[in-house]
């Protein structure tokens, strides 16, 4: 492990970066400007840039949204999402009838999809976008209807594997955090998002469409999310510059950047980054 303050010197040991948007390049709230700098110097400089989001939106969605937000064009080469990774699995489950867990704003995932949104009693399955109630959302609202779906076999598709994400000033709750705990009642719940493989092979095949070469051994993985971004980096071998001022701030703040404490902060989820930085600069 290394630390490493500033993204410039680290152009010349990576071509490529496969960099998360929620608590890296936006806090939930506003575009991060010196984030957003750093990744159009790094495209400047000859660098390709994807952006690879555990959004349950597809990536045409996510990158109007951005836009809206005033994410230039020149910071980005492409962006693949977990909506993106999961909607083969919707696919294959049409025409069927769905319980959907998550605001009515993540419709957009099942646009041209044979699906019925109904109650868990006569679903098929549980398509999961996230809390209905966006900010304030808790796992354990639906834990009594994951009982009964539980019960029904039902399996839970999860189109947004993260925990939590930064949103300004706070955490709030995710699909992955409502499929985490589906899993821990002994249901079975499926994913494509980050850390899992899917995603990334997204990330090199909308990449190469673009006519850019992938080197993984010149990749570098880009977040703050301990059990997404550092660990799906390791799982497809590659290395890690770690955001800590993301989801794990308010664990690891204080007045100056502590490298050890956020390696100690990793190390309680098992995993390392290669680098560490409390913010992406250039």
């Amino acid at each position: 492990m290394t630390q490493a303050a500033h993204l410039a010197p680290l152009r010349e040991l990576y071509d490529t970066l496969y960099c998360d948007v929620w608590g890296v390049i936006r806090d939930g709230r506003a575009l991060l400007p010196e984030a957003v700098d750093a990744l159009r110097r790094f495209r400047k400089a000859g660098g390709v840039v994807c952006l690879v989001s555990n959004s349950p939106r597809r990536s045409s969605s996510l990158r109007t949204f951005l836009a809206q937000m005033g994410l230039p064009e020149d910071a980005t080469d492409t962006m693949v999402t977990s909506g993106d990774a999961i909607h083969s699995e919707l696919v294959d489950r049409v025409p069927g009838k769905a319980w959907h867990i998550g605001p009515e704003a993540d419709h957009g995932l099942f646009a041209g999809l044979d699906l019925d949104f109904v109650d868990v009693e006569t679903a098929d399955f549980i398509a999961c976008t996230g809390p209905d109630d966006y900010w304030n959302g808790k796992p354990d609202d639906y834990r009594d209807r994951l009982e009964r779906a539980l019960e029904r076999g039902l399996d839970l598709v999860c189109a947004n594997p993260d925990i939590v994400v930064q949103a300004g000033d706070q955490l709030i709750y995710c699909a992955g955090a409502i499929a985490r705990l589906y899993r821990e009642m002994g249901g079975r719940s499926i994913v494509a998002g980050k850390p899992h493989k899917p995603i990334y092979d997204l990330a090199r095949a909308a990449l190469e469409a673009e006519g850019k070469t992938v080197d993984l051994s010149r990749t570098l993985a880009i977040g703050d999310g301990p059990e997404t971004d550092v660990a799906g980096a390791d799982r497809i071998g590659i290395d890690a510059l770690f955001i800590a001022d993301g989801i794990l701030g308010s664990n690891v703040k204080s007045d100056s950047f502590d490298g050890e404490a956020v390696a100690r902060a990793l190390d309680g989820y098992g995993v390392s980054a290669r680098w560490l930085a409390p913010k992406l600069v250039w």
